[in-house]
C-alpha cells in the first residue's frame, strides 16, 4: 500500500509514500505492516495527517528519529482481512498475481507474475514462454476467474 519514505521531524514522525490511487487510504488502518519480505512487523497508528501532498505518521514505539530513519524504504502493508471486498470488476493486485492467461485461441501464455503501474492503464506481466505485457482495459481483458485460476486476454502468442 506504500513505503516509508523518510523520518519528519525528531519526535519519530515519518513521511510516507502511498501506492494507492487515494493517498488517503492508509488513513483507514489502525495498523500496518511494515517491512521487506519475509519479514513485518505490526505497528498501530497513533496519528496520521495529511502534509504538503504527502502523508505524515507517527507509529507506536518509533519515539525519535533515528528509529523513524531505521524504518526508511520498508514497505507498508496491511492484513488482507482489513481490506474492504473489492467490488464488481475490481480486483487487488494480489489476487492477480498467479493467474493464467489464456488467449480466446485458447493458447496458454504464461501467469501473470506481476502488474505495472503506467499512468495511462495498469499492465499485466504474464511470464512464459516469453514476457507479454498486456494493458489491463477492456479491450484487452476478458473474463477474470479469480477463483478458478484463470484470466481471458485478447492478445496474440507472437504480441
Amino acid at each position: 500500500m506504500g513505503r516509508i519514505a523518510a523520518p519528519f521531524g525528531i519526535k519519530g514522525w515519518v513521511k510516507v509514500q502511498s501506492f494507492s490511487e487515494d493517498p488517503g487510504t492508509l488513513m483507514d488502518f489502525e495498523s500496518w505492516r511494515i517491512g521487506r519480505d519475509p519479514e513485518h512487523k505490526h505497528y498501530t497508528v497513533e496519528a496520521i495527517q495529511d502534509h504538503s501532498n504527502t502523508l505524515v505518521a507517527k507509529l507506536a514505539g518509533i519515539d525519535d528519529r533515528d528509529k523513524a530513519y531505521a524504518l526508511r524504504g520498508q514497505e507498508i502493508s496491511v492484513a488482507r482481512s482489513d481490506l474492504p471486498a473489492p467490488e464488481e470488476n475490481e480486483f487487488y493486485w494480489s489476487d492477480l498475481i498467479g493467474l493464467t492467461a489464456i488467449n480466446r485461441e485458447g493458447v496458454e501464455l504464461g501467469k501473470v507474475d506481476g502488474l505495472m503501474e503506467t499512468g495511462a492503464q495498469d499492465v499485466l506481466v504474464i511470464k512464459g514462454n516469453r514476457e507479454h505485457l498486456i494493458p489491463f482495459i477492456a479491450q484487452f481483458v476478458g473474463k477474470v476467474d479469480v477463483a478458478g485460476g484463470q484470466i481471458e486476454v485478447d492478445w496474440g502468442e507472437d504480441y
